[in-house]
């Protein structure tokens, strides 16, 4: 039978093929992913002022205080806090607003860009 032999599979240049989108895609996925981390990290910093009852948060200054020492924790040293960060305080809470973009060169021209935005309301402790 001639129909079996037909149905050999994937060719060299197609595995090649396959195999080169998927370095594409993990290459991809490798330098947006700390970025990401990162930016969970500074959300659970900013939302620990609220549940951590020992670092007495009461002012804007002790809460980017707070929020730097949490940055060199878990080293998040490419962010200028006071440049993607702002801090009001409004009825006895503080109304945080978040907000930046990274990017990451991907080939020649072409960048990878991730852009952060949230607004947070933590109450004070």
């Amino acid at each position: 039978m001639t129909f079996a032999r037909s149905q050999q599979g994937l060719s060299v240049l197609s595995w090649l093929m396959v195999l080169a989108v998927v370095a594409f895609f993990a290459s991809t996925g490798f330098k947006v992913l700390p970025h990401y981390l990162d930016y969970m990290s500074m959300e659970k910093i900013i939302t620990s002022v609220e549940t951590d009852k020992a670092a007495q948060v009461r002012t804007v200054g002790e809460f980017y205080s707070h929020v730097d020492r949490g940055m060199q924790v878990n080293s998040i040293r490419d962010l200028n806090l006071r440049d993607v960060m702002q801090v009001k305080v409004e009825n006895n809470e503080f109304r945080v607003h978040l907000k930046y973009e990274k990017r990451e060169p991907l080939i020649e021209n072409l960048d990878l860009v991730v852009n952060f935005d949230k607004e947070f309301r933590v109450r004070m402790p």
